[in-house]
C-alpha cells in the first residue's frame, strides 16, 4: 500500500473528514478570512501589539495552541476514523527516526553555511544579539514547542488532508496541489505578507508545500517532511531574527534590514534552485524511482485483507 492508500486501514466517512477538518484546521481558515476582510490598519496594528510583548511569551502563546489543535487530530484519527497514528506517519512497520534526522541536519547544514557564507561578506545588516540567559531559554521553547508546531502542520496538509482527499479524487495530484495551496492560505496572516507582498509570499509558502508533498508522496511517509520542517523552523527561531518576521525571538542574530531585493532572492532562490537540489540529494539517499506514477499515478482501493480497520 502506498502512503495515500493509508486512508483505507480505517473509517473515511465525508462527515469525519469535514468534522476533523473544522475542529483541527479551522483556525487556519479564520486567519484567511480575517487577512481578507480586516482593514490594513488593523492588521499593522495587532502587528505592532505582538512586538510590545516580551519575545519568548508571544512565542509561547504563538506555538501552545498547536500542541493542543495536534493533540485533537490524533484523537479524532484514533476514535472517530479507528486507525492508528502509525498509518498516518508512514507505510512502514515503525516511523524511521534515521528519515526524520537526515533531512533535518540537511536543512539544518545548508541554513547555517549559508548564512555564515553571506554573513563573511557583508554583515551590514546584521546585528549580534546573543543574550545567554534570553537565548537558553528561548533554546528550551523552541525544542519542547515547535515539534507540536511542524507536527499539526505536517500531520494536518501532508497526512490527514492528503490522504483522505487523495482516496475521494481516487489520485495523487491534486491532493497534492491542493494540499500545498492550502499550506500557502494558512500562512497568509504572517507579517511576512504585509511586509514582503501576498503573491511572493505565496509562491514561498506554496513551494514549501509542493516540496513537502513531493517528499511524503515519493517516500511513502511523512519523516522527510517532518525533519526537513522541524530543521527550517528551528534555525528560523534560534539563528536569526527580524521585526517583519512571524517568529520574534531572542535568536542570536538579528536582520535589520528593511524587505527588499534580498528578501526576495530569498524566496525565489529556494523554490526554484534549492529545493530541487534537494529531492535530487533525497532521490539518490532514498534510491526514488518511478515518479510519474508516485506524483500523478491513480489511487486504488486495496483489497479487503490490506486495509482491515485497526481498533
Amino acid at each position: 500500500m502506498n502512503y495515500i492508500q493509508q486512508a483505507y486501514k480505517g473509517q473515511r466517512d465525508i462527515w469525519m473528514v469535514l468534522l476533523t477538518t473544522a475542529l483541527v484546521g479551522g483556525i487556519f481558515f479564520l486567519n484567511f478570512v480575517y487577512f481578507l476582510v480586516a482593514d490594513p490598519a488593523d492588521l499593522d496594528a495587532a502587528y505592532d501589539m505582538m512586538k510590545t510583548w516580551p519575545a519568548n511569551l508571544s512565542l509561547v502563546l504563538n506555538l501552545a495552541p498547536f500542541a493542543v489543535l495536534l493533540g485533537l487530530l490524533f484523537l479524532m484519527v484514533k476514535y472517530v476514523h479507528q486507525r492508528s497514528i502509525l498509518s498516518l506517519t508512514t507505510t512502514r512497520s515503525k516511523v524511521d527516526f534515521g528519515r526524520v534526522l537526515f533531512s533535518f541536519m540537511m536543512v539544518a547544514i545548508f541554513t547555517l553555511v549559508t548564512f555564515f557564507i553571506g554573513y563573511m561578506l557583508d554583515s551590514t545588516n546584521i546585528v549580534f544579539q546573543f543574550n545567554a540567559g534570553k537565548f537558553a531559554l528561548l533554546f528550551l521553547i523552541s525544542i519542547i514547542l515547535f515539534p507540536f508546531q511542524i507536527g499539526l502542520e505536517e500531520y494536518l496538509f501532508r497526512g490527514y488532508l492528503m490522504q483522505h482527499i487523495g482516496v475521494i479524487v481516487k489520485n495523487k495530484w491534486f491532493p497534492l496541489i491542493f494540499t500545498s495551496v492550502l499550506f500557502g492560505i494558512a500562512h497568509s496572516a504572517n507579517p511576512e505578507i504585509a511586509a514582503i507582498g501576498f503573491w511572493k509570499m505565496m509562491i514561498f509558502y506554496i513551494g514549501t508545500g509542493l516540496l513537502l508533498g513531493i517528499m511524503t508522496l515519493m517516500d511513502d511517509g511523512l519523516e522527510l517532511a517532518l525533519g526537513f520542517h522541524l530543521g527550517n523552523n528551528l534555525l528560523a527561531s534560534l539563528l536569526i531574527t527580524a521585526d517583519w518576521t512571524a517568529l520574534q525571538t531572542d535568536a542570536i542574530f538579528k536582520n535589520t534590514a528593511e524587505p527588499g531585493v534580498s528578501a526576495i532572492a530569498e524566496i525565489i532562490i529556494p523554490v526554484l534552485i534549492v529545493y530541487p537540489g534537494m529531492l535530487f540529494i533525497l532521490s539518490k539517499r532514498y534510491k526514488w524511482s518511478n515518479w510519474k506514477e508516485r506524483l500523478l499515478g491513480r489511487v486504488e482501493e486495496p483489497g479487503e485483507e490490506d486495509y482491515k480497520i485497526i481498533h
